[in-house]
């Protein structure tokens, strides 16, 4: 198993994950096993820029656009596997999410973990801090929205309890309830027109 350290950048209080996934996972199977170890939805483009350590330069990984000019192309990151870049003391991987709101994760390789040689599945085995909400504004507006939630005086208390739907607590998180989905049913449900 590889062991990942999760930080997503500019919260407060810090989010952050620990998770281990299968040495054969893609970086494609790394994105969904991040997504579900957050808690995000993986409703937006996502985008993960790693260094290669054979030739020294940056590869983006991600879902390739052919209309995008060639300089910024995306690499399929179904055909790049993270065990590739373990070389040395690697540097950590940027992830971001959803590119309106720019969500900026690093992740962090820590190394080799042995696991039951039956687990095929990711663990999540350490974390705090809740995800924040999808469409949230990104690190800024989504401190404004704790700011606004913890005070039923603020000014915006109430149009954001009625946008969220509940109370919010940014400091709750349980690393026994994150569940993990199979990247591969996730990845014929985004493209396989045939899928239902």
């Amino acid at each position: 198993m590889l062991q990942y350290l999760v930080v997503l950048a500019g919260t407060d209080p810090l989010v952050w994950r620990r998770i281990r996934v299968p040495a054969t996972y893609s970086f494609w199977d790394l994105h969904v096993a991040i997504q579900d170890a957050m808690g995000w939805r993986d409703c937006h483009l996502h985008q993960l820029r790693v260094l290669d350590p054979h030739s020294g330069t940056t590869l983006l990984l991600g879902i390739p656009d052919r209309d995008l000019p060639r300089d910024r192309s995306v690499t399929a990151s179904w055909t790049e596997f993270p065990i590739d870049y373990t070389v040395g003391d690697p540097p950590p991987i940027h992830y971001i999410y959803d590119f309106g709101d720019q969500w900026q994760h690093a992740v962090i390789f820590e190394g080799f973990e042995q696991a039951d040689r039956r687990r095929k599945k990711p663990q999540c085995v350490a974390g705090a801090g809740a995800c924040p909400p999808e469409d949230s504004g990104g690190p800024h507006r989504y401190a404004t929205l704790i700011v606004a939630m913890s005070d039923p005086n603020h000014p915006e208390h109430d149009d954001m309890l009625e946008w969220l739907g509940h109370p919010l607590d940014p400091t709750r998180f349980s690393a026994a309830e994150v569940r993990f989905d199979d990247p591969h049913k996730r990845w014929r449900m985004a493209f396989d027109e045939g899928a239902s």
